[in-house]
């Protein structure tokens, strides 16, 4: 407790936004949390009471019995396990130093990870070990209702193609009880506060439901899903919570229950085809030629590639596309295929532009502030830039949870192509319980991209809740091999300015600035004149947990007298 407290002191001592909240709050000067009930959802009714226990009606053939054969190897989100025959009941009680590699154990999230010469044994081996320890529903992290969705969802498509672990009558009463558990706990926390995780709670609800032939669950699932649709997704169909893979990972989850639907001949599969469609469509805005890039945090659900086969161009038999039966990876694949690219996202604060050989992938969110909750950073002003095919800087992601939020250096502006001022973020830390009113009073008129034929303009007005210091204008103007990059800060006084660029390339120190190697042998270089350069290590994350070396480039001007212009400049050779 004494703990907690010293926790929340420490914060409001940090963050002088929330203490201006708490002293306009204490004075009704601005309106205080939403009244809400937690974990039930209006679009139930008020009547809402959870689910009754229903008998599964499902019958599935069985999975071969049998001790499996030879080690199995558990890619879970943050590390890899592997286990012997025998080594299940340790497996499954094993501790783990992450909360997220644990709650990977406890979702299954390793099976649809299974290689195709994996013995389909070890799903049933390991299903009974923990069916003996964590197999009745309580409120533990094993049956965390966003852990008990993935674990259902996973098992029963492991099912649909490889047969039903055994004593099935034992199998079918532990899975059905995933809904009763699931609805008492449902994720809702009002509308300020309710993240995707109650859009999955509906999917497991659904998914669940149709295929153990459960209807009050299956009714529930849709009644949330198709109530979350419109708050979850913008009118383009993008994904509000700031990521580029919880997009990707929610454009996986439309697909999965339209093809549910669909094959159920159920009256939702129209809306539900309608709102993939749109998701689908923003796919193609967040490419880039060199990698997919992984703005915003990277969810441990499953690695960015196990979904690649979504994108456009994307290889239909691979990763979660080849878990699909073939009827329903033939449907998915021909909608992937069919659709064509949405408008332009800039209006969404996402904008991707080419200038000849340069591509780029630009994120100022529409608010100024990150979404909440969300999986957003402090990436206002930050892009993601190739050449050709080849990555030139990249945005880092945010490879584990360790840390929670803001905490995280991975978050801020220290981790993201962008600019801070006196050592503060774009925007302050987001909270839900802010009203848009302070959050606009605060933040300023919102940010928004303009494109233009040689470049791209971005105006930032977070900064002006600092003394001394008003909006911030990045420009980036290409001219052939030549990239500007100019930044504005209008104000009074002299502040600490930094800009950083983050680059996976080999960083070779010259006279007067630095040279860029990339692996296929193209140089750039880069200059900002009356700045000092300096380069320290960091990490690229590429999937939770997972990562590879990159290099931070901070170009700091420790006193600018407010007015000030700075130039970088990047040329390829």
């Amino acid at each position: 407790m004494l703990d907690g407290l010293k926790r929340k002191l420490r914060q409001l001592s940090d963050d002088p936004v929330l203490r201006r909240w708490l002293i306009l709050r204490a004075l009704r000067l601005t309106p205080g949390e939403p009244a809400f009930t937690p974990h039930r959802p209006p679009c139930l009714g008020p009547g809402w009471a959870g689910l009754e226990p229903e008998t599964p009606q499902a019958v599935f053939p069985a999975l071969p019995e049998g001790s499996p054969r030879g080690r199995l190897t558990l890619r879970l989100p943050g590390r890899v396990l592997e286990v012997e025959p025998g080594g299940e009941a340790t497996l499954v009680a094993a501790p783990l130093d992450d909360p997220e590699t644990q709650l990977g154990l406890h979702r299954f999230a390793w099976v649809p990870m299974m290689k195709p010469g994996d013995d389909a044994r070890w799903v049933a081996t390991i299903w009974a070990a923990w069916r003996a320890r964590f197999g009745t529903p309580d409120s533990s992290w094993a049956w965390h209702p966003y852990t008990a969705a993935e674990r259902a969802i996973n098992l029963i498509t492991f099912i649909r193609r490889h047969g039903l672990p055994g004593p099935a009558e034992d199998t079918l009463a532990v899975l059905a009880a995933h809904a009763p558990a699931m609805a008492a706990r449902l994720e809702y926390f009002g509308e300020h506060h309710t993240s995707n995780h109650l859009f999955n709670n509906g999917r497991g609800l659904y998914l669940l439901g149709l295929a153990l032939g459960l209807p009050r669950a299956t009714a529930a699932g849709a009644a949330i899903l198709t109530s979350e649709l419109g708050r979850i997704f913008r009118v383009s169909g993008l994904l509000r919570e700031g990521s580029s893979h919880y997009h990707l990972l929610l454009t996986r989850s439309l697909s999965s229950v339209w093809l549910a639907a669909r094959e159920h001949h159920r009256p939702e599969a129209e809306v539900f085809e309608k709102a993939l469609r749109r998701a689908v469509a923003v796919l193609p805005h967040l490419c880039l030629p060199g990698r997919f890039p992984l703005v915003g945090d990277i969810s441990p659900d499953c690695p960015p590639e196990h979904l690649f086969g979504l994108l456009p161009g994307g290889d239909r038999r691979s990763g979660w596309l080849d878990v699909l039966p073939p009827d329903q990876r033939a449907p998915l694949a021909a909608l992937l295929d069919e659709v064509a690219p949405s408008e332009p996202l800039a209006e969404d604060g996402w904008l991707k532009a080419s200038f000849g050989d340069w591509m780029g992938l630009w994120h100022a969110d529409p608010e100024g502030w990150s979404q909440m909750p969300g999986h957003g950073h402090q990436d206002c002003g930050g892009f993601e830039l190739h050449f050709e095919k080849e990555a030139v800087f990249v945005d880092l992601g945010r490879g584990s949870y360790a840390v929670a939020g803001e905490a995280d250096e991975m978050v801020s502006a220290q981790a993201h192509n962008g600019l801070s001022v006196d050592g503060f973020d774009p925007y302050a830390a987001n909270k839900p319980y802010y009203a848009e009113s302070f959050r606009r009073t605060l933040g300023g008129a919102p940010p928004r991209l303009v494109r233009d034929p040689d470049g791209i303009d971005l105006n930032i007005n977070g900064f002006r809740r600092l003394k001394g210091v008003g909006a911030v204008t990045r420009r980036w103007r290409f001219e052939g091999r030549r990239l500007d990059i100019t930044d504005t800060v209008a104000g009074s006084g002299p502040h600490l300015l930094i800009r950083r660029l983050h680059t996976t390339c080999r960083v070779e120190a010259v006279a007067g600035g630095l040279h860029l190697h990339a692996p296929g042998g193209r140089r750039f270089t880069i200059t900002a004149p009356d700045a000092e350069i300096t380069v320290s290590p960091t990490t690229l994350w590429t999937a939770y947990g997972e990562g590879v070396p990159a290099s931070r480039i901070e170009i700091t001007i420790a006193a600018a007298p407010l007015p000030w212009s700075g130039l970088i400049r990047v040329e390829a050779a």
